[in-house]
């Protein structure tokens, strides 16, 4: 007798694929060192080993939106298959590359790939959530992106392993998230199957709308910083300890695993319970306010010791991605709900753009001011991204209002939409808040 997936399996199955899945995008990041002693290249080359992928998710979300692909395919097998292609090319890159050239290539389908991973984890964690704790399922999913994205790094931290080993080791990893999701994973009963009319305008038209717009402003604001933090915090800690007359730090990389991953996990499952808790827009301000003030004080932190300097990065390491579940469950409560992955894909896609312009523009700020005050540039992202979240009405707190003044809410909502097709004429849309 076949039993009916549960909600909890399925969600813990979804986390566990979105580990797997993403370990490959740091990948190159996590060995850069090895890379460019054995590659003889320099940082402003070696940054295009993350630019490159964050530019191919750019691509790829943009490729998705237009196409609805994460509207329009099985979920389950679209992140399968997305999973398993990054995994083939991050394991020709590791077996048979040796140069800056034919890598790029290759980190950028990688990206391209992943934008069939994430965005489309976010979609299958909606699809098993109630808008209730919802917040609270998107902070284990953006924990488990957060876990994927440093396992490279925790790889590099234990020991002298070659970097073809390491980048391998995270192939292998995300083509087991690939199987897993296309023999265990399957759509949830909160995902609207309705057959849609292809709308790629819905990835623009969704500003038109008060709660959308804002929820994207906020998220832009976060990801300004974000990336490029977990990008350059390594070089952060190498300088300040080499301007501090210690020399390199051995165990940068553990320092990078316990700030971007461990206390990255312990910030988006305290984001999502207070999302669910308090409400979207406070606990998104919180975590804006928090790590835009970690952003200011850096310059004071750059050479002090070791455990002052573990401490601080840890807060900030939780901050920074608290809010980003936050940003998603406010977009997915929000959009028409047909088209919920099409606006997560688009979010997703101008996000990632953003951060390229603050991955690249960090070391440029370093070269001119020094390491000490680069992060600096990064303030601005959470400045305004906490502004945004202030203004969104307490409308999208999941608690603040009964059944029944939501379900008139949403058909208000749905007779100002800008798309005919989401009209209430043309059938009851799933009850979101």
């Amino acid at each position: 007798m076949i039993t009916a997936p549960s909600t909890n399996q399925q969600r813990a199955l979804i986390a566990i694929v979105q580990v797997l899945g993403l370990c490959v995008w740091f990948s190159a990041t996590a060995v850069v060192p090895s890379l460019r002693s054995e590659w003889g290249i320099g940082s402003t080359a070696a940054v295009w080993l993350t630019a490159s992928v964050q530019i191919g998710f750019v691509a790829g979300a943009v490729t998705s939106t237009l196409f609805n692909l994460a509207d329009r395919i099985a979920p389950q097998y679209l992140l399968a298959a997305s999973a398993f292609g990054a995994a083939v090319c991050t394991a020709l890159l590791a077996l048979f590359v040796n140069n800056l050239s034919a890598a790029i290539p290759l980190r950028f389908l990688t990206g391209l790939l992943l934008a069939g991973v994430y965005p489309v984890g976010m979609k299958l964690m909606a699809s098993w959530s109630e808008s209730t704790d919802r917040g609270r399922a998107f902070g284990v999913l953006l924990g488990a992106l957060t876990l994927g994205s440093a396992l490279p790094h925790l790889i590099s931290g234990l020991g002298p392993l070659p970097w073809r080993t390491v980048m391998m080791a995270a192939a292998v990893l995300t083509a087991i998230g690939a199987l897993i999701a296309v023999l265990l994973i399957t759509s949830g009963p909160h995902l609207d199957t309705r057959p849609i009319t292809p709308s790629a305008r819905y990835a623009i038209t969704m500003f038109r709308e008060r709660g959308p717009r804002l929820a994207n402003i906020g998220y832009f604001g976060h990801m300004w910083e974000l990336y490029a933090l977990w990008t350059w915090m390594s070089m952060f800690v190498l300088a300040g300890r080499e301007q501090r007359g210690t020399g390199p730090v051995t165990t940068t990389s553990i320092i990078a695993f316990a700030a971007i991953g461990l206390a990255g996990i312990t910030g988006c499952l305290l984001g999502g319970w207070a999302s669910d808790r308090f409400g979207r827009s406070p606990a998104a301000v919180t975590a804006l306010v928090i790590s835009g003030g970690c952003c200011v004080l850096s310059p004071l932190f750059f050479t002090a010791p070791t455990g002052v300097l573990l401490a601080f990065l840890l807060v900030w390491g939780a901050a920074v991605i608290a809010d980003s579940g936050v940003f998603s469950t406010s977009l997915s409560e929000t959009a028409d709900s047909r088209f919920v992955g099409t606006a997560l894909t688009a979010q997703t896609a101008i996000g990632f753009l953003l951060t390229v312009v603050t991955i690249q523009l960090v070391p440029v700020t370093a070269d001119l001011i020094g390491w000490r005050y680069a992060f600096l540039l990064l303030a601005p992202g959470p400045l305004i991204g906490a502004v945004a979240m202030a203004a969104l009405r307490a409308r999208t707190t999941p608690a603040t209002n009964s059944q029944h003044s939501s379900k008139e809410e949403h058909h208000d909502q749905h007779l100002d939409s800008p798309h005919p097709d989401s009209w209430p004429d043309r059938g009851a849309l799933p009850h979101r808040r």
